[in-house]
């Protein structure tokens, strides 16, 4: 049975709520339901990392200043997020890693929280919800979300 008081959001979704993205009118909306609704939002430990990574390389590349891009890694770590690493974790994310055919295990470990805590995973990633959503069907596009 899923979890409809949980649910667990990716690095693209983040970095849609603190940047200037396509999504990032409806990340903002999204995370303003989530927050009325007092969600319990959860990411695998790995997001911190992949935010910043992801920030790091917008200010290299220059479509952010290393400001811009500091503030808004600041603003990122500040959101009400769960951390959680369950045991066997990784495992699994190896697993649905192998097979979606993905080329990391990045996406898996979202993929693999969610599964363990039958919740929605939200992505902003169109790619990675094709890729997987005919075989994971916990995964959501922000894409979809209609702020209602």
């Amino acid at each position: 049975m899923p979890n409809s008081s949980t649910l667990c959001l990716d690095a693209n979704l983040v970095i849609a709520l603190v940047t200037a993205e396509r999504f990032s009118p409806l990340a903002l909306a999204w995370w303003t339901r989530v927050t009325l609704e007092e969600k319990e939002v959860c990411a695998p430990s790995l997001l911190r990392y992949e935010v910043t990574a992801a920030l790091y390389r917008k200010a290299l590349r220059g479509p952010l200043s290393w400001e811009d891009a500091r503030l808004a890694l600041e603003q990122a770590l500040q959101l009400d997020i769960a951390y959680l690493q369950p045991s066997g974790l990784a495992t699994r994310a190896f697993e649905l890693a192998a097979q979606f055919n993905l080329p990391t295990t990045s996406d898996a470990h979202y993929l693999a929280l969610a599964e363990h805590l039958a919740c929605p995973l939200w992505t902003a990633d169109e790619r990675f919800f094709n890729g997987v959503k005919a075989a994971f069907p916990l995964i959501r596009w922000l894409g979809d979300f209609k702020g209602e």
